[in-house]
């Protein structure tokens, strides 16, 4: 690759604060929970932006729930708003303006799909409240692939790109998308000729993969961690500095491919909330992630801690935005 910028698009450690509670009524017609900052969040939905059993989908049931059970919510409800590429829910979320009952997942997928979707919703009108993991991306293929490892992949693709279909449960800017685009570069493949074809989520993802509709895809390695160990999917390799544990697969630097590419997800708050409300969000969030059911939940997923709050990760969030941005018109992509 040209640039070692881009083969680090989401290096370093952020993430962002805030918290919810309050006394007034909610976009939803509620009332926030009142009270001290030591009281639990009460009334609290989660909005996942994509469909059930994404990456989006599996953290936020992750942390939603390991509040509830260390009680710092209560009554955690997590529910999904699909389409394209995370930039429905984020203007549901845009919608909600003071509603200091509602949390959004969202990570570098959402980053990108705000420019590739034109969305009129940014991430730049919501309040930042942590970033959580990090995850390396996977190249997958189905069990019965004729691509016994990643040469005979690039190989194939290098002979004919339009003929080799990738997919990924992303919108173009995503990771899922970002991953090929990067490693097409680095094998010299033309992008601008790379046949990507995005799903909603890493459920359908699977779909597409095990149905034979893609010739391989770009996705999280969580997310594609357990089909790979039941031997429906073989991982031909992942993007991370270093091998994942659990995961029978090389580095695309072990294959002789200088990228390394990691994607995150962290979580923010409608547009509007208060100081007190934003600051019991990133108290809740920081106690949640100093338990030990999340560094529990952290080590069954696969995912690397990467937490940080506050003005690192609105620092961090707006240089993602500004990276991904100039990648894409790097790549030709925007």
């Amino acid at each position: 690759m040209r640039n070692a910028h881009l083969r680090r698009i989401a290096v370093g450690t952020v993430a962002a604060g805030l918290v919810l509670t309050g006394c007034g009524t909610t976009a939803e017609g509620g009332s926030a929970s009142g009270g001290g900052s030591d009281e639990a969040l009460s009334g609290l939905r989660v909005l996942v932006p994509n469909s059930p059993g994404s990456g989006y989908d599996t953290t936020a049931r992750a942390w939603a729930q390991v509040l509830d059970d260390e009680g710092l919510a209560s009554g955690t409800e997590v529910f999904n708003v699909e389409g394209a590429g995370g930039t429905v829910g984020l203007q549901r979320l845009v919608n909600e303006e003071g509603n200091a009952e509602m949390l959004m997942q969202m990570g570098l997928g959402v980053v990108g799909a705000q420019f590739s979707n034109q969305s009129e919703a940014t991430l730049d009108e919501t309040t930042p409240i942590a970033r959580l993991v990090e995850e390396a991306e996977a190249i997958v293929v189905p069990a019965d692939s004729p691509y016994q490892d990643l040469d005979a992949l690039v190989e194939a693709w290098k002979a004919d790109p339009g003929g080799t279909p990738v997919g990924g449960a992303s919108n173009p800017g995503g990771p899922d998308h970002l991953t090929p685009m990067l490693l097409a570069q680095e094998v010299e493949v033309d992008p601008t000729t790379v046949n990507y074809v995005p799903y909603d989520g890493g459920g359908e993802l699977l779909a597409g993969i095990l149905g034979g509709d893609v010739a391989f895809a770009a996705t999280g390695v969580g997310e594609v961690a357990e089909s790979a160990a039941g031997g429906d999917v073989r991982i031909l390799a992942v993007t991370s500095e270093e091998p994942v544990e659990g995961v029978d697969a090389p580095t695309l630097t072990e294959t002789g491919v200088d990228l390394t590419f990691t994607n995150w997800r962290g979580v923010v708050a409608a547009p509007g909330i208060s100081e007190e409300d934003t600051q019991r969000f990133v108290d809740a969030m920081t106690e949640m992630h100093g338990s030990e059911a999340w560094q529990q939940a952290l080590e069954d997923n696969g995912w690397t801690d990467a937490f940080a709050t506050g003005d690192e990760f609105s620092s961090f969030l707006d240089e993602e935005s500004q990276r991904v941005q100039s990648v894409l018109g790097q790549l030709g992509l925007a």
